[in-house]
């Protein structure tokens, strides 16, 4: 071995480099790989003595030995030999891999180093040998080269190997370049002996910037790998003789029992084949062994039978022999799962691959069948799993073959969910969820299936149901397995909330899953960046079926977007239909990924392909003449259409008796329909459960709802002792002591939070002004807000506030009006700023131009009850038959309704 330069460890300052020395050298000779490592590393912090007072080394026994060649602590001038001084190495077989089921025979030499202080430098080196015998003399080796940010004193990887060796090498790292050659490419140099090397300085060159989306194989890896396979036919041939499988069922044994049943049980082979795959999978549970020659040798199937554990290796050997003992053409194949990319890219060698499934052919049609996966079945005989490429091991030898993705016969996830909404749009819809699970899924969720109930199983089906509906309370939430199916599913029943919304004057409901998380912004601006295609990316497959009832037997629904999607899309693969039929919206949604990478030339086109489909999402439209919600409720409880959620409700409490959530949603959909003291009832279980700020102040503005401001009070006050912070109880309490006469001890409160600033300053001095009006104190209001609007003048809350204290105060109407023109222009969140400017009107006598204003407000804001009262009493002076219903629709939702107006001298 080339010797790395000395350390004068005296002149070593606090900024030199940690690491000084990283010298790796690898000999390949007579099938033997000798690894010798340096490292000289400066202890620049107690934490790094903490970290590097022991030392372990790793090697396998079975395959050669550690060598330790020095050990020293470099001390100023002084070099202290720890090996000359007696020290005492511990062997230790951890199997640190265990856990995942691996056992690896590796053996770790651990030595204490005693005497370490900050500024010393520890120089170790050693050698370890590797001779594998699977690999019948040839020799294979990786090396890392180091990449920036690394800092070096001297860093070395070298090869070195006979020249008679056929030795391959490749770097994976770009700009490496030759030891001591300045920028020069590496290239071997004969050496006097008959040996050969190469030599990289390390740190290498920093690696080209590499988009995050392009496939892995495009992405620089600070590897050299060293191979003497001449090509994959070499590696496919010195591999195959490990899977011969003539003589591996005995006549009568206990395997060939098994192997006779199935052929009893059906003449079809891929029936056959899909039993052996089973039987493999669910009896032999999954163990590595690497000890001695376990890495590459599979051990015999009548063994892996009879302890019925094995690894990849031995489950595809006894895959295989049960297949052709039932006269199934198979044969092994060598995939990666960590790295499947790169193969094509990678040096013929058995280290390309690190896992080995089944290649089996029946009625022509290649099959790859994975013993060491879960829950497969004759259905899914046909997928392909994602490695991308692999090598079958044959005796004459074989090449790469590409294994073309596609997406599985089942999906992964495939769940139908039933939405009850024919009690109306504006109220929670009631839900039968069910999600069957097949493939790696359903193996995780049967192993724990009987090890959950209760609380732990509402946490495992809760995330799955919010995936696919948002917000919801469930109840008789089960977990159920299908062993013939291999399948487990997860049902569960419960209310959720779809998300309607007002847009372009119609009420939708966004249906657009695929669109609406589909994301593809590849950038390839730079020249070296444009000819890398999009990676396929992670797998995952779902298929989600909605069905939703709708009201009136969906009498004047609609369907806009787009109802059949492309096949591909970016890279997913895509299926859809939508159809509306006897008052039902079925919708079937699949979507694949990590399937198909996109190509260079294709990035534009796709690009434009998702901009349309974004652009037409699909939605669900609702007839445009759906009365308000307090006309929905006033119509639903005469039909008697609440009762059913209400009832789902209870059940919801039923199953989580003892959360507090249960509670805080019934008392919400009760708020909705404006049964406000029984929401109360509700907030009392649900803060006796779990109080919290939020929770007594939202109580705190229930009993002020009901006129109760005694206990409103009393709650603000608590949830300000929890959360002095908490603006909503704030606010109230503030307004509820001005009520009692302590009008500078709520103003003091708002006065704090003013003086703050912020991006919340305007809002606080809002509520000031709305706090002195309230107090009769209109001149003192006007005054902070004409400050405030000074400070602020494009502010429309602001504006909107002038505007109505003026408006309900009768005093500068023609100021006021233009606050509140102004205001609307300014946003489009105006329901509140119509309702100020036709209170403006209704005192200017303008009842045309205010009555105007407020059926805007109530398009925008069907449920604001200022805007319904002040309907109501205009329709009474213009003799309306609408205006008691205006008026009680506005004293059903805010029973203070009235009150307030009075306060302005407004009366029907």
């Amino acid at each position: 071995m080339a010797p790395a330069p000395a350390i004068d460890a005296a002149k070593l300052g606090d900024n030199a480099p940690v690491m000084q020395v990283f010298d790796q050298q690898h000999r390949l000779e007579g099938g033997q790989v000798w690894t010798y490592l340096e490292t000289a590393m400066r202890m620049a912090s107690p934490q790094m003595l903490t970290q590097a007072g022991t030392l372990p080394l790793q090697w396998d026994p079975s395959k050669g030995d550690l060598i330790i060649h020095k050990m020293q602590i470099l001390r100023g001038g002084e070099r202290i030999d720890l090996l000359t001084k007696g020290a005492r190495f511990t062997v230790l077989q951890r199997e640190q891999k265990l856990e995942q089921f691996a056992l690896d025979g590796t053996l770790t030499a651990t030595v204490a180093l005693e005497g370490l202080r900050v500024g010393d430098v520890v120089d170790v080196a050693f050698s370890i040998t590797r001779k594998d015998p699977t690999l019948a003399g040839q020799m294979v080796t990786i090396a890392q080269l180091l990449p920036p940010p690394a800092k070096l004193g001297f860093g070395r990887t070298r090869l070195l190997w006979k020249d008679d060796v056929p030795l391959q090498w490749r770097s994976y790292a770009a700009g490496a370049v030759a030891s001591g050659a300045g920028a020069a490419p590496v290239a071997p140099t004969t050496l006097p002996g008959g040996y050969r090397e190469l030599v990289f300085a390390l740190p290498t060159a920093k690696p080209p910037e590499v988009p995050e989306d392009a496939p892995p194989r495009f992405k620089p890896m600070p590897l050299l790998e060293a191979s003497t396979y001449a090509d994959w036919a070499a590696v496919s041939k010195g591999m195959a003789r490990y899977y011969v499988t003539e003589g591996a069922i005995a006549p009568g044994s206990p395997l060939a029992g098994e192997v006779a049943r199935i052929v009893a049980a059906s003449g079809d082979a891929r029936v056959r084949a899909a039993m052996a795959l089973q039987l493999v999978q669910d009896q032999v549970r999954y163990l590595f062994r690497g000890m001695d020659t376990g890495n590459y040798v599979p051990q015999k199937p009548a063994d892996t039978w009879s302890l019925r554990y094995g690894d990849c290796k031995a489950k595809t050997l006894l895959l295989l022999a049960m297949l052709r003992q039932m006269g199934i053409q198979a044969e092994p194949a060598v995939v990666s799962v960590q790295m499947s990319d790169l193969v094509q890219a990678r040096l013929p060698s058995p280290a390309a691959f690190d896992h080995v499934i089944v290649r089996a052919t029946i009625d022509g049609k290649t099959l790859w069948l994975d013993g060491t996966q879960g829950g497969s079945r004759l259905a899914d005989l046909d997928d392909v799993p994602p490695f991308v490429t692999a090598l079958p091991l044959r005796p004459e030898g074989a090449t790469l073959e590409p294994m073309a993705l596609r997406p599985p016969a089942r999906p992964a996830q495939d769940i139908a969910v039933t939405l009850d909404n024919t009690a109306g749009i504006d109220f929670p819809a009631r839900f039968t969820f069910r999600a069957t699970y097949s493939g790696s899924l359903a193996e995780q969720l049967r192993g724990v299936r009987g090890q959950i109930d209760g609380e732990k199983l509402k946490e495992l089906v809760t995330p799955q149901i919010n995936s696919v509906l948002g917000a919801n309370s469930s109840f008789d939430r089960a977990l159920e397995e299908d062993a013939k199916a291999g399948t487990v599913t997860i049902t569960a029943s419960g209310i959720t909330y779809p998300d309607w919304g007002l847009d372009r004057g119609r009420q939708r409901l966004p249906l657009d899953w695929t669109s609406t998380n589909l994301d593809f912004s590849p950038n390839r601006a730079r020249a070296a960046w444009k000819a890398i295609p999009v990676a396929r990316g992670g797998f995952a497959d779902v298929r989600v079926v909605k069905r939703i009832r709708l009201p009136d037997n969906g009498k004047g629904y609609a369907v806009e977007g787009l109802q059949t999607l492309p096949a591909t899309l970016a890279n997913l693969r895509l299926g859809r239909s939508a159809a509306l039929a006897d008052g039902v919206l079925t919708l079937d949604d699949r979507r694949t990924a990590g399937v198909d990478e996109v190509p260079a030339d294709r990035i534009a086109a796709v690009r434009a392909e998702v901009a349309r489909v974004k652009a037409n999402p699909l939605k669900l439209v609702a007839p445009p003449d759906q009365p308000p919600r307090w006309q929905a409720v006033q119509a639903a409880r005469a039909a008697n259409r609440l009762a059913p959620i209400l009832a789902d409700y209870a059940k919801a409490i039923a199953a989580d008796p003892d959360d507090a959530d249960s509670y805080t949603n019934r008392a919400w959909f009760l708020e909705r329909i404006y049964d406000y003291a029984g929401a109360l009832a509700d907030l009392d279980k649900a803060i006796e459960l779990a109080p919290s700020a939020d929770l007594l102040a939202r109580r705190a503005g229930a009993f002020r709802r009901l006129g109760q401001d005694d206990k409103a009070l009393a709650d603000a006050d608590a949830a300000l002792a929890l959360d002095p912070n908490q603006s909503q109880a704030i606010a109230l309490v503030a307004k509820l002591k001005a009520r009692q006469g302590a009008l500078d001890e709520g103003r003091a409160l708002i006065d704090e939070r003013i003086a703050q600033g912020g991006d919340e300053k305007p809002g606080w001095q809002t509520t000031l002004a709305d706090l002195l009006d309230d107090s009769g104190k209109v001149d003192a209001a006007l005054a902070v807000l004409d400050e405030a609007i000074v400070a602020a003048p494009g502010n429309a809350e602001l504006l909107n506030e002038r505007c109505w204290i003026r408006g309900t105060r009768n005093v500068a109407l023609e100021a006021a009006l233009k606050d509140c023109t102004k205001g609307i222009e300014l946003t489009q969140d105006n329901a509140g700023i119509l309702d100020s400017r036709a209170m403006v009107y209704f005192r200017m006598n303008r009842f045309a131009d205010a009555l105007t204003d407020l059926d805007a407000a109530l398009l925008a804001s069907p449920e604001q009850s200022s805007s319904l009262y002040l309907r109501g009493v205009i329709g009474k002076r213009m003799k309306s038959a609408t205006a008691d219903l205006y008026l009680s629709a506005a004293r059903t939702i805010d029973p203070l309704i009235a009150d307030q107006f009075n306060r302005y001298g407004i009366k029907p």
